[in-house]
């Protein structure tokens, strides 16, 4: 099976370990303790101290350097390119740092969303949003991929990536009957609830739910409507210098969504 094959019936792709990526994240690392020791990051602690949010956090460039780093580069960047095109202006990463005792409530989370967390590894799919006070769902932040990038070495059960591999092909069948019928220009506006709840079901019920781990140097990438989320951090379980778990992901949103979010790539 090629990459490209693996991506398309999984829904993402491990990429080894490269010098490259190895050296972009071992200065990101230390980006990243800077971070999350910096007073004005206190807003992206949450979980009682057992997750740092980290949205933007990191001070990359539009082309993911970092200041005084090397660039952004290797095989994974390689494979969007040649099956996305051009890789966009990024944004500054998210810093997604999971400490021992994880997973703990929210702030303001109820208790059935705290034992969704417990119980199925807050598994989402990334753009899908929660508005109003009736808290329904629509499109809001329409990726065209996620990269995720380890900035330290961690134990396999330090809290890992969880994807359920095939998901994003049950997620785009329901959101293709969602949108049936929908003018374009509307599909920002609609309440896909249900839809998505029901496909998560189905998605649980027979897709192979798998914890990804991997260490500085290593990449993944993983299709926008893969279902995904975090595993708990297991008891015994470690991470370098006794800090938390640490990834940067680059999720650029994609423009005129609605004429490929819901494409095979």
């Amino acid at each position: 099976m090629t990459a490209t094959e693996a991506y398309l019936q999984k829904g993402w792709l491990r990429f080894a370990a490269e010098e490259s990526i190895r050296d972009w994240a071992a200065h990101a690392q230390r980006c990243a303790e800077t971070a999350t020791a910096d007073p004005a990051h206190a807003k992206w602690l949450d979980c009682e101290g057992t997750w740092f949010i980290g949205v933007d956090a990191l001070p990359n460039d539009p082309d993911g350097r970092l200041p005084s780093g090397p660039p952004l580069a290797g095989a994974a960047l390689d494979f969007i390119r040649a099956h996305f095109g051009e890789i966009p202006a990024l944004h500054r990463a998210q810093l997604s740092v999971i400490y021992p005792g994880y997973p703990r409530p929210r702030r303001g989370e109820s208790d059935a969303a705290f034992g969704y967390r417990c119980k199925r590894d807050g598994a989402h799919v990334d753009g899908i949003k929660i508005y109003g006070t009736a808290r329904r769902r629509r499109v809001e932040e329409p990726h065209a991929w996620v990269l995720g990038l380890p900035l330290n070495k961690t134990s396999k059960d330090a809290a890992p990536l969880v994807v359920w591999e095939g998901s994003h092909l049950i997620m785009r069948e329901a959101f293709r009957q969602a949108f049936e019928g929908i003018a374009l220009e509307d599909w920002a506006h609609v309440d896909i609830t249900d839809i998505y709840t029901a496909a998560r079901r189905e998605v649980f019920e027979t897709c192979k739910r798998v914890e990804v781990h991997a260490n500085p140097g290593e990449a993944y990438l993983m299709h926008r409507l893969c279902l995904h989320g975090v595993a708990p951090w297991a008891d015994g379980a470690s991470a370098t210098d006794g800090a938390g778990r640490m990834i940067a992901y680059f999720r650029p949103e994609m423009p005129n969504w609605q004429a490929h979010w819901l494409s095979d790539l």
